[in-house]
Parts: structure tokens; sequence; C-alpha cells
């Protein structure tokens, strides 16, 4: 099944706008190179269709593509296991210092008799976790699993 085209929209003023829709775009892009199953580009074209309905080109337009650009991102991951580059990255960044960095502060505060040590914990879970994170990004892309397009939010 054929992904459905975006409508182009005249630039915006609004920065976070124009960089959110040519995010879209570029993904939008990638995914026309590889082969979806009907179901997926079936969810793929009706958020597609939504972003077309859409006659605001303010607020509401850059919060709808920025929820269906995160719903295509998880759909993706979730049943083909398709990711953008450094999505594994970015995701256990943040879990590395949840995970690894809080629990590693408490202790080093504690062994040490002084609190203010639980902020050393949280840059070494950062880094455990952009090494973990980029190992699996790296595993993607030789698996041919990732696609060709970064997404900031």
């Amino acid at each position: 099944m054929k992904l459905h085209e975006l409508n182009h929209r005249p630039v915006s003023e609004d920065v976070k706008l124009n960089e959110i829709y040519s995010q879209f775009m570029k993904l939008l892009t990638e995914l026309e190179k590889k082969e979806l199953p009907d179901e997926i580009a079936g969810t793929i074209n009706a958020d597609i269709d939504e972003i077309n309905s859409i006659t605001d080109n303010g607020k509401e337009l850059r919060k709808q593509i920025k929820q269906r650009l995160q719903r295509i991102i998880k759909l993706l991951e979730k049943d083909l296991k398709l990711v953008p580059r450094n999505y594994y990255r970015n995701m256990w960044m943040a879990l590395g210092m949840a995970v690894f960095g809080i629990p590693m502060g408490a202790a080093f505060g504690t062994s040490l008799g002084n609190m203010a040590y639980l902020g050393i914990g949280l840059p070494i879970g950062l880094a455990i976790g952009l090494v973990f994170g980029d190992g699996m990004d790296k595993k993607a892309l030789k698996e041919g699993r990732q696609l060709d397009v970064e997404i900031k939010y």
C-alpha cells in the first residue's frame, strides 16, 4: 500500500513548526523506501489524513504533528523494529540516569556520609545509558533496521 502525500504548507514564521514539519516529511520519505505491511501503512495514512485536514498553521498543527510523529515511530519500533537514528541512544540516556545514576549517587552519598554526593551518580548513569543505547543503535544499523532520519522533539 502506498502512503498518502502530506499537503505542502507555506513556510511559517514559527521555526518549531517548520522543523517538526520537515522531520515528518523526511520520515515519510524514508518510509516510502521500505516495504510496509498494509495495516501499518493504513494507520500511517490515517495520521497523514488527519494532519492534512487541520487548517490551523500554529500551535495546534505543531502539537498534532508531534503527536502523530511519536505515534508512528512507536508503531514502527513495536511492530517492525524500525527506528530512526539515535533512537536508542536518546531513550537509554534518560533511563541510564534514572536506573543507574540515582542509585549509584545514593550509594556514594550514604557511604561517604554526605548526600551532596547524590549528583555524582547522574553523569555516571548518563554515560552508561549512552554507551548501551549507542550499541543498540549500531546493532540496528548493521541489521538494516535504522531509518536515515533523526527525530528531535
